[in-house]
């Protein structure tokens, strides 16, 4: 055995054995670590591959949508007002205000308001609620309302005491079938772009 072995050949076989271990040792672990880089190689291309293959996802509608809050500028629309010389003037009105409140704002003279409360409001095609108001009381802003305008076509028609207003202030040649009175006009979100033409005015301040 090594043990009998006189020392100088105990010396020389512990370094040969010692390398022959190391030298195995490190195969054994080049091929276990030949191995596993294989099966990552073909994982990791598996993977690319289907994912190559697999569909676009689309965003789905939620996603796409517009949270942002609501604003101020959705309702406010823009009229443009022709006054009896030609002039244009392109204001500002609120959804819900009176066409006659909203150029009184932007210092826009009608005359005076046909003031008086509303006789009526039509709710649906189905349900006209009477609100027992007396309407129109005087004729004096007098506007002739764009025909072309989808605001127009779908706004409250005049009362009866409107119709009655405009024939007394104003000659039959001076009223038109988009003859309004102003302060009987509500602004819609449809009525952007409206254009209003003033006629000259009748005289207001005889007492």
């Amino acid at each position: 055995t090594s043990s009998d072995a006189p020392p100088q050949f105990r010396a020389s076989s512990q370094q040969y054995y010692i390398p022959r271990m190391f030298s195995s040792s490190v195969l054994r672990i080049a091929r276990a670590a030949a191995s596993y880089p294989a099966v990552g190689r073909v994982s990791i291309g598996a993977a690319r591959r289907t994912v190559a293959a697999s569909p676009a996802v689309s965003p789905s509608p939620a996603a796409t949508s517009s949270d942002a809050p609501p604003s101020v500028f959705d309702k406010i629309v823009k009229i443009t007002v022709i006054d009896p010389s030609g002039a244009r003037r392109v204001i500002p009105a609120y959804v819900g205000q009176t066409l006659y409140d909203a150029c009184s704002t932007s210092n826009v003279d009608l005359g005076p308001s046909s003031i008086g409360s509303p006789q009526q409001k039509v709710r649906s095609s189905t349900w006209t609620e009477p609100l027992y108001g007396e309407g129109a009381t005087s004729g004096f802003d007098h506007v002739i309302l764009q025909s072309g305008n989808k605001g127009v076509q779908l706004v409250e028609p005049p009362h009866s005491n409107e119709i009655k207003m405009l024939e007394v202030y104003w000659d039959d040649d001076e009223i038109f079938p988009e003859s309004r009175l102003a302060s009987q006009v509500e602004i819609s979100k449809d009525m952007d772009g409206l254009v209003v033409y003033v006629p000259d005015r009748i005289v207001d301040d005889i007492p």
